[in-house]
């Protein structure tokens, strides 16, 4: 059980208890004031556990954004469901960037609940990778992060730390570190992993409504891509409205249509790459 997540057994009332919809008899269990029903446990106790649990996440969290910087890195973590495309698209998207930057260091940290599957296909590439896996656990946190940074070919880059403030040591050669976050729309929202970005990849296949149904997770993102283009014209899918209900929940996010079987918008997502890392670049350096 994840308790400050929210995946827990809901089939029995504690705590605040569920909203009931007079209307229809709907029950929601997350309208009170910890957003959340653990079983046992009260809404001031669960607000507070989570406080003490995030908090602490929050300040690793921190130490791997400074720790990025330090070395040059831009990392993104892209979030989904399960059977989006993920790993696929970032197979796609390190042989594109080979292509158009050669000379980029990438890495991936690959996290699942059990196999190294994914993170074998990304090492097929050449690009190194560090599988993360969770047991039963539902996202990646920041200490998992750091741990599995701490083993990329990324951190190994002969720099400073000082990252070229004012201290005439050079700063480090950009590089891209892509986070492949365990498949889930809910939990991951929550935990800040040092992350430069969350990026939504949202696969045709399951449904326009899904940024209505898991608002946190697309409010958290910056980008949503639409990958499994390919599948439209095979799918009941209205692109317009899935864009439609995003911009709801976060009016600011960006939106690409890609498709990594075919390559269509590949271009576009390395623009966006592009984009990001020189944003990231000209940010001021965050301490730990």
């Amino acid at each position: 059980m994840c308790v400050v997540c929210g995946c827990s057994d809901t089939g029995v009332v504690h705590g605040d208890g569920p909203r009931i919809d007079a209307r229809t008899g709907d029950l929601h269990f997350g309208a009170g004031a910890a957003r959340v029903s653990v079983p046992g446990m009260s809404a001031e106790r669960t607000i507070r556990l989570e406080a003490d649990v995030l908090g602490e996440n929050d300040r690793v969290a921190r130490a791997n954004r400074a720790h990025f910087a330090a070395h040059g890195v831009t990392a993104l973590n892209l979030v989904s469901s399960p059977g989006s495309g993920k790993t696929t698209l970032l197979v796609a998207t390190i042989r594109a960037l080979h292509e158009r930057m050669p000379a980029l260091a990438v890495g991936v940290i690959e996290g699942d609940q059990q196999t190294s599957n994914d993170a074998d296909r990304i090492r097929a590439t050449g690009a190194p990778a560090i599988q993360v896996n969770t047991g039963r656990g539902c996202h990646l946190d920041a200490p998992m992060v750091a741990a599995a940074f701490a083993r990329l070919p990324l951190h190994g880059h002969d720099h400073d730390h000082d990252h070229d403030h004012g201290h005439g040591h050079p700063a480090a050669a950009p590089s891209l570190l892509f986070i492949e976050n365990v498949g889930n729309l809910v939990c991951p929202a929550m935990w800040d992993l040092g992350e430069a970005a969350k990026v939504a990849v949202l696969s045709v296949t399951e449904g326009e409504d899904k940024p209505l149904k898991y608002p946190d997770m697309f409010a958290a993102s910056r980008l949503m891509i639409l990958n499994k283009c390919d599948l439209l014209p095979h799918v009941d899918f209205d692109v317009a409205a899935c864009i439609d209900h995003a911009r709801r929940v976060n009016p600011g996010i960006e939106v690409l249509l890609l498709s990594a079987r075919t390559g269509q918008g590949i271009e576009a997502w390395l623009d966006w790459l592009h984009d990001a890392m020189a944003a990231a670049c000209a940010a001021p350096e965050v301490a730990a």
